[in-house]
């Protein structure tokens, strides 16, 4: 323990400061929860916190949040892993072929199988070679893209219901479903009154058909908190992507720390893959990543290298994404009443900081999103296409003064440089 000890970098907060911290966050979110909330009352749309839209947010962060949930494994010990959307995609590719062979188990197997190879090649060109990360990671991405196109021809072709770009229709995972609270909760949600039926439907989303994978998805992103900062294997992969030369000083395989937090940021990049052939859609299809695996890095960047920063950013996502399928344009133009009033709360923290010049243009952008409210009813159908994409660019935007990222991210590494 005493060596553990030693080899930490030194505390870039105190306990009380990560206390602080980690508090602060809480209450944002319940303060978020709450003006949602009063949105929804003030204006009418009862689909911004239905267990509806949060349920189709919570499929569509998931496969998100694991990709930049790999990001994270990858960079906390030093590897920039911009190939996790070529990871996503072999891991699509892997649980459509496994899944209809062999079952939905040997499927999640495959794809976790198939990102882990990928990651596995990842590892060999950045830690071993010492090639450039985002070379390396666009390469395998490209390499990726063309592989999962060749094999999909060679694997589905000819299958019932299958064809060069997408594999036969596959079995649902098991999911879960506990009837006898989701049905109380239901009513109370039906009530539509204010916070305690947007409690409600928080309660059913995660009581009324809950697949498998979400859940586990969930226990492998709250539980890389623990094993990432709460245990010695923690320390030592963390270590490696703060000061890897001061690591291996005091005997750490920083080689092997990288390559294995490359496979396993492969591996979470798969499942995502499988998540989103299994869970997000009913099968295999060319090109179903969308992007993701980029927006995942994007979230990750957003928390802030943290796995419960990643999966709030995930979910902010996930819900632009979900909400204009729940009462279309409409959800999406009472949420301009909600952005407004976080702008002028913005407005308020930036003033009781002193940065008046920041609190004018956050009350400038504020008033004109009021305006906007007030003058329509509804908002373009273009615009709500678009708006996942642009809450991730404006979040970047506004966290990126907070951020800080491991001090030897994306550095090439070569044994024997402590000495």
């Amino acid at each position: 323990m005493t060596v553990v000890a030693d080899m930490a970098p030194p505390p870039l907060e105190t306990p009380e400061e990560h206390k602080h911290r980690r508090n602060r966050i809480y209450l944002y979110v319940v303060a978020g929860f709450v003006l949602l909330s009063l949105v929804r009352v003030v204006s009418g749309a009862t689909q911004l916190t239905s267990s509806g839209t949060l349920t189709v947010t919570l499929t569509a962060a998931m496969p998100i949040a694991l990709a930049g949930l790999g990001g994270l494994w990858a960079e906390r010990a030093g590897v920039v892993n911009i190939g996790l959307e070529g990871m996503m995609i072999l891991g699509t590719l892997g649980a459509g072929y496994f899944t209809y062979h062999y079952g939905f188990v040997a499927g999640v197997l495959g794809a976790v199988i198939f990102g882990v190879v990928g990651g596995a090649l990842h590892g060999l060109a950045t830690v071993v070679f010492g090639v450039d990360h985002i070379v390396s990671g666009v390469a395998i991405n490209i390499i990726a893209a063309g592989v999962a196109g060749f094999l999909a021809e060679a694997f589905f072709s000819g299958l019932p219901g299958g064809g060069p770009t997408q594999s036969p229709s596959l079995k649902t995972p098991p999911a879960i479903d506990i009837a006898f609270i989701s049905d109380p909760m239901n009513t109370l949600e039906g009530k539509h009154w204010f916070l305690v039926s947007d409690l409600a439907a928080v309660i059913e989303m995660f009581t009324k058909n809950l697949s498998v994978l979400t859940v586990l998805g969930l226990v492998l992103i709250f539980g890389s908190i623990w094993l990432l900062w709460h245990t010695r294997f923690g320390l030592r992969l963390r270590s490696c992507g703060e000061a890897p030369a001061a690591a291996e000083s005091l005997g750490v395989n920083v080689y092997r720390y990288k390559f294995l937090a490359v496979m396993v940021s492969g591996g979470l990049a798969g499942l995502g893959g499988a998540y989103l052939a299994l869970v997000s859609s009913s099968g295999f299809q060319v090109g179903q990543t969308g992007g993701r695996g980029y927006i995942g890095l994007a979230a990750m960047i957003f928390g802030n290298w943290r796995p419960t920063g990643l999966f709030m950013g995930s979910t902010l996502f996930g819900y632009t994404q979900a909400l204009p399928f729940r009462e279309g344009t409409v959800s999406v133009h009472a949420l301009l009443l909600g952005v407004a009033a976080l702008l002028v709360l913005v407005a308020l923290l930036q003033l009781r900081r002193g940065s008046r010049r920041a609190a004018v243009g956050s009350l400038v952008f504020g008033a004109a999103f009021l305006a906007w409210y007030l003058l329509t009813d509804v908002v373009p159908r273009e615009f709500t296409q678009m708006a996942p994409y642009i809450t991730t660019l404006l979040v970047l935007a506004f966290a990126s003064q907070r951020l800080r990222m491991p001090a030897a991210d994306g550095q090439v590494y070569r044994k024997g440089s402590a000495g």
